[in-house]
């Protein structure tokens, strides 16, 4: 089913937005239901503020641990497999607008409520981020596998769209890496943490400097567009000027 939300900002934009509904849930068949039960029970685990493991989750779930270790064959996998869950319908946004500033703002005004409503979740995500490249630095992380991160990259890209074609490749990439600061569980708690807001707070300053960025880079692009064609004028009345003084083409 396709639901199509217009609103309007307090920053006094029109936007529209599509969202189609939740595709992870995985089926309904008793494997389906098995996966589901282990994937409910670690993200319950999390809200509470740990950071399961395989084993621990089998046990909470009250299923064996082979049979846990069949769908999930380690704690990274299956912390994946958790926030995936939790991102759920932001991994589907979508947009109807063709205007990037839109676009960016209402991907971040869908999002922020979202990853508020499984916070502790992805602040553990993130306390095992930190942890596995602590152990890695240590060289004591061993073969466990790597937690993955880096769902924001194909949302920003997709939400600054409009932008491809009018931004070079560099620059585009760079308002990309310069949105990631803005954008995700790390930004969230910096201003919830840090700053002292509250989530409502949070979103409308992390709108704001989306905002910025992206009004920033358009007019750094078309400054240096300006610079190049005063540069390509200025070398074209270079050469008239010399061949007037010469009377010979200049090649």
């Amino acid at each position: 089913m396709l639901f199509v939300v217009r609103r309007v900002y307090h920053i006094d934009m029109t936007v529209s937005r599509q969202v189609h509904g939740n595709t992870r849930a995985g089926g309904t068949g008793a494997r389906a239901r098995m996966k589901k039960r282990m994937l409910d029970t670690a993200m319950r685990l999390m809200e509470e503020g740990l950071i399961p493991s395989v084993s621990e989750v089998a046990e909470a779930a009250e299923v064996s641990r082979a049979t846990a270790y069949r769908y999930f064959p380690s704690q990274a996998a299956m912390i994946q497999e958790t926030v995936a869950q939790a991102l759920g319908p932001i991994l589907e946004w979508e947009s109807d607008s063709t205007e990037a500033e839109e676009r960016i703002a209402d991907l971040i005004d869908f999002a922020y409520p979202h990853i508020e409503t499984y916070e502790a979740t992805h602040r553990a995500v993130l306390m095992l981020a930190i942890d596995q490249w602590t152990r890695g630095k240590a060289g004591t992380l061993g073969n466990e596998a790597r937690l993955v991160r880096g769902n924001r990259k194909g949302l920003l890209n997709a939400a600054l769209n409009p932008l491809k074609n009018r931004l070079s490749p560099a620059e585009f990439d760079r308002l990309t890496q310069a949105l990631s600061l803005v954008f995700g569980t790390e930004a969230l708690v910096v201003l919830k943490d840090i700053s002292g807001l509250d989530g409502e707070e949070a979103r409308r300053v992390a709108i704001w400097a989306s905002l910025a960025l992206v009004r920033s880079a358009i007019a750094d692009s078309g400054a240096v567009e300006r610079s190049r064609r005063q540069s390509g004028m200025k070398t074209k009345s270079g050469m008239k000027t010399a061949r007037k003084r010469t009377g010979r083409t200049v090649n």
